[in-house]
């Protein structure tokens, strides 16, 4: 199960939660990036500042174009990753052996982040996996109201989240830091809002 899923509407037939939202594959791997700087700090929820460190990390080429300017937007989001050297050399290797893998088996699953990323199961005085935190559970919502495309998942129409969209979403918080320094930043909002909205070509997911 996702640690990106929240639940929605009940259960499927086989006792586990329904999906509320499903990530394009370019949003699948900012999820996995985002997760791996949480991690870095030791915490327990995945921050929307972080989610937005691992689209920037990415597909930072692809969404560069909503900035005339980006020099501020870039100190700050380098600022959200500070990783040691070290760790990150690990992480891209482990990432490029999943990917590698993942390639010969097929396409890489749907909403799951990489299985070297999943701390072990919760027991008893045990670690607990990392969450996303409540204010990205608000940002990831209101992706999904956003989201123009659907997909089913037991008769029930889920939205499928873009990168677009998630952006979009964290700017429409201006109660969120993150959201704050993206309007301040110089972000072009109107045609990132065309783009959220009304994309020539359906998502990959």
């Amino acid at each position: 199960m996702s640690i990106f899923r929240e639940k929605a509407g009940g259960n499927g037939g086989d006792g586990q939660e329904l999906p509320s939202h499903r990530f394009t594959k370019d949003l699948e791997r900012a999820q996995t990036l985002a997760v791996m700087l949480a991690k870095s700090r030791a915490s327990a929820a995945v921050e929307v500042a972080d989610f937005l460190a691992g689209m920037y990390m990415y597909d930072w080429e692809r969404l560069s174009k909503y900035w005339d300017d980006t020099d501020e937007i870039e100190g700050y989001l380098q600022q959200v990753c500070k990783i040691s050297p070290q760790r990150w050399h690990r992480w891209i290797e482990c990432y490029d052996g999943e990917r590698q893998t993942g390639r010969k088996r097929g396409a890489l699953r749907l909403r799951q982040p990489l299985q070297f990323l999943r701390p072990p199961k919760t027991v008893k005085g045990g670690r607990t996996r990392v969450e996303p935190s409540l204010e990205l559970q608000a940002v990831l919502r209101r992706a999904g109201e956003l989201a123009p495309f659907r997909d089913t998942s037991e008769g029930r129409a889920i939205p499928i989240l873009t990168s677009e969209c998630v952006l979009l979403a964290i700017v429409q918080c201006p109660e969120s830091d993150a959201g704050r320094r993206l309007f301040l930043s110089g972000l072009d909002v109107l045609t990132l809002e065309n783009e959220a909205l009304r994309p020539r070509h359906a998502p990959r997911h």
